[in-house]
């Protein structure tokens, strides 16, 4: 699989400018008390530090690793869990952090699986979201961009572990296999 171009969907300005305003909404949600954060390994490295900084109340943060993902750019419909959390959320304000939401399937399994360690509260945010391409119902509490049904890298987001390091999120344009 080989890459044509990636074409410029998302400046690091729009950006910057809505996960500002994304903080500054989860922090008047919140009302100054803990925020403890579940950043979702790998994409979502990137969000969750910029978030994370432009949340004005105590912030948490700790790491999952979740996967529906195998090679390439479909989803495999299988939900792994390759790291679990380093404490308990018992009592906590939870906040999942994703990259990006697409069938649900991971998102879905991730928060019945949270459900049941009895958080205080348990929402969820994503930079971006494909509502499109939805199959289980998942309720998202703080979307930072829809999308068309792309294949995006940047900011976090990979293919095959490349592109994550761009400062923007493209659309990826794959060359005609033959």
């Amino acid at each position: 699989m080989k890459v044509k171009n990636i074409r410029k969907y998302l400046t690091e300005e729009q950006i910057t400018e809505r996960v500002k305003a994304m903080g500054e909404q989860i922090s008047k949600d919140y009302g100054g008390e803990t925020v403890y954060l579940i950043c979702i390994l790998k994409g979502s490295i990137f969000f969750t530090c910029e978030l994370a900084k432009r949340i004005t109340s105590p912030v948490e943060i700790d790491f999952m690793s979740v996967s529906s993902y195998g090679a390439g750019t479909s989803s495999s419909g299988v939900v792994k869990i390759g790291k679990d959390l380093d404490t308990t959320i018992e009592g906590k304000n939870v906040l999942v952090v994703e990259d990006i939401i697409d069938s649900g399937r991971t998102l879905s399994y991730l928060l019945q699986n949270l459900k049941t360690r009895n958080p205080k509260s348990l929402k969820l945010c994503t930079l971006l979201d494909k509502p499109d391409r939805r199959v289980c119902d998942v309720k998202v509490d703080y979307v930072g961009f829809e999308i068309p049904d792309e294949f995006v890298v940047g900011f976090g987001l990979d293919l095959d572990q490349q592109y994550r390091n761009l400062p923007y999120i493209g659309c990826v344009e794959l060359e005609d296999e033959e």
